[in-house]
């Protein structure tokens, strides 16, 4: 009789697999899209200064752990654990609450967007939302099948 697989393959990958792996291949995308979020709430001007600050904290937040994260995988910092699975889950959880509520709150703050804006101004704003919404869905893509690694594990 064979031995059962512990794991059931729900294991986080280690080394340039990660590259090759759903969901983990969204690493990439999630380091993009927040990337660009940051870099146009950082050069527009800010109309509701808590609310974009919000905005700002998230994306850096996300930006940071995101490549944390990719590079403790792709050195195999986890070992193989399954604590690591659990982290990854609520991370990628914890990163979709807050890109979703970062960018409800930047669409509003460009809706809101009056006088003394110039027109440029407006569209690096719409552009971060537009960017912002793209990086809650990937993050949510992402938590999506952290959970269903995590459940299967």
């Amino acid at each position: 009789m064979a031995p059962a697989a512990t794991s059931g393959g729900s294991s986080l990958p280690s080394g340039l697999a990660v590259f090759t792996t759903f969901p983990d291949l969204l690493f990439i995308p999630e380091f993009v899209f927040g990337g660009l979020v940051w870099i146009l709430i950082a050069s527009s001007l800010v109309p509701l200064a808590l609310v974009q600050g919000w905005v700002m904290f998230v994306s850096v937040f996300c930006f940071v752990a995101t490549t944390t994260l990719l590079v403790l995988y792709m050195m195999g910092a986890h070992g193989g654990e399954a604590s690591w699975v659990t982290l990854d889950a609520a991370y990628h959880c914890t990163a979709a609450l807050f890109y979703l509520s970062a960018s409800v709150l930047e669409a509003l703050a460009t809706i809101q967007m009056h006088d003394g804006f110039t027109y440029k101004q407006y569209h690096e704003n719409i552009s971060a939302v537009v960017f912002s919404y793209v990086a809650t869905l990937l993050y949510v893509v992402h938590a999506v099948y952290s959970l269903i690694r995590w459940k299967s594990s």
